[in-house]
């Protein structure tokens, strides 16, 4: 066997070192979206059994590297000890869990005033609030919408986020959504 590297732990509470000697690959989407089922399917459970609310995963380029970040929530908001809790334990599950060649910095936070929409079921919690959706692919010509959020509907051809834009009912299929979030969430309906 070869010798390995150990990781230094950084005093930052909540955040775990990126592995070493990796280099930042190509990462196709198919790739990233099996990460995130896999980290997704790691954190549900792990979260539930603290309390939490698993709010959003995401897997990004940053300047510092790759950032694999979890949002968590509870009623009455998360603390800092509730980041460190889920870093620590996710963090050794996805030790053993992912390849070795997928660099990531581990970050857990709250979903802050920015709120990530993840989960179908929060297009219909957080109706009437202003939210921001980009698509993956222009629709209507455009790949950035801002308006109220109507919730989401059902049809024979798929689900579709239906928002309000400058007085006019706009349906996004949910599909192309790449990225959804609240703007300026001031903490109200809070989970």
């Amino acid at each position: 066997m070869g010798t390995q590297k150990k990781q230094t732990k950084s005093k930052k509470p909540g955040y775990r070192p990126q592995k070493p000697d990796i280099k930042d690959r190509a990462f196709s989407p198919e790739k990233e979206k099996e990460l995130l089922a896999l980290v997704t399917n790691l954190a549900q459970p792990l979260c539930e059994t603290q309390g939490l609310e698993l709010v959003h995963v995401e897997y990004q380029r940053e300047a510092q590297g790759r950032i694999l970040r979890i949002y968590i929530d509870k009623p009455g908001g998360i603390k800092l000890d509730d980041c460190v809790c889920v870093s620590r334990q996710l963090g050794d599950l996805l030790d053993v869990s992912i390849e070795q060649n997928i660099s990531y910095n581990l970050e857990v936070s709250s979903p802050g005033l920015d709120r990530p929409l993840g989960k179908e079921s929060d297009y219909e919690r957080f109706k009437g609030r202003t939210i921001m959706i980009k698509t993956s692919q222009p629709f209507d010509g455009k790949k950035k919408y801002q308006g109220i959020l109507k919730g989401i509907s059902h049809d024979m051809s798929g689900k579709a986020v239906s928002i309000l834009v400058n007085d006019k009912k706009v349906l996004i299929p949910y599909e192309l959504i790449n990225r959804a979030r609240l703007v300026n969430n001031n903490g109200e309906n809070r989970c």
